[in-house]
């Protein structure tokens, strides 16, 4: 004898039913996918869903053509690197866009100004926050200039064995490199500068490097060249620590005897450490020597 049939028997799931959670899984699953890289890593693009504050590059402006020309493909790197990212131009003097015409061309909102400067100097610590301050319908920080930074050291290895430098040369007891830099009165300046000079030393097995300046400190590039012969050391080469080309640029590598490196320009790991100190400010208000203007906003997701 057979069981009577349940007074409400249960009701068969449609037939599409699994199919439809299939295809809901299938969605969530590739909205999580989408933020992960091809090397695992979190993408980028997951920090600017919120309509993250607009980078704006400060560069500091030069009578070189091929400045401006270098900034713009640098800048091209750093938007291939985190499509979606409004990222602008502003110079401090020389070239245009001026940073201030930047500023006032921004609609009201958020912005983070990273100087494409390689130390702490007087436009770092004064001319940049006056700049963010004045923009008075947005919301500014100013980040840390690039330097010093190991990102830094890779682009300078990269540039120096671009120009025939060889590691096997660092075993050489006369080989030595001359960081050449700008130069500033601000003490923090040279600090950085020399912080890099021994990242880079490290970087070619301890080797001597030594900066010097284009202007405004010493020793000079000349006098640190001559400083090294003197010592014996006769295979020097020359790191440019520039972001672009330019006069100083230009005429520290003609006082090179040897192995003259071109400057930092859009190496791609220039581009991570903009977008490095870019996520720095806008997430940590960045290190103590970075100026935080008015007023602060809240990091996006």
């Amino acid at each position: 004898m057979t069981e009577p049939a349940p007074e409400h028997p249960r009701e068969s799931p449609p037939l599409d039913s699994t199919a439809q959670l299939l295809t809901r899984i299938s969605r969530r699953l590739g909205t999580q996918l989408s933020l992960v890289s091809p090397n695992g890593s979190r993408s980028p693009m997951h920090r600017i869903r919120r309509s993250a504050p607009t980078l704006v590059a400060v560069a500091h402006g030069s009578r070189d053509p091929r400045a401006l020309a270098t900034v713009l493909e640098l800048l091209d790197r750093v938007r291939e690197l985190r499509p979606g990212l409004d990222v602008r131009l502003g110079h401090i003097e020389l070239n245009e866009p001026l940073l201030a015409d930047t500023l006032d061309g921004l609609a009201q909102g958020d912005a983070v100004l990273v100087p494409l400067l390689l130390g702490r100097g007087h436009h770092v610590r004064h001319d940049l926050p006056r700049a963010a301050a004045a923009a008075r319908h947005l919301r500014t920080r100013v980040a840390a200039p690039l330097g010093p930074h190991p990102l830094l050291v890779d682009a300078l290895h990269a540039r120096l064995v671009e120009a025939g430098w060889r590691d096997e040369d660092g075993t050489d007891g006369g080989a030595a490199v001359v960081l050449a830099a700008a130069g500033s009165r601000d003490p923090g300046s040279d600090a950085d500068a020399r912080r890099t000079a021994a990242l880079l030393s490290d970087r070619l097995g301890g080797i001597p490097v030594v900066p010097a300046y284009a202007s405004a400190a010493a020793p000079t590039v000349p006098d640190a060249l001559r400083a090294l012969a003197a010592q014996g050391r006769h295979r020097v080469a020359l790191a440019s620590y520039f972001t672009a080309p330019g006069r100083f640029a230009t005429l520290s590598a003609a006082a090179a005897p040897g192995v003259a490196a071109a400057p930092l320009g859009a190496h791609p790991a220039m581009a991570r450490l903009l977008l490095h100190r870019y996520d720095q400010a806008l997430h940590t208000g960045g290190p103590a020597h970075a100026a935080l203007t008015h007023p602060p906003f809240p990091a996006t997701a």
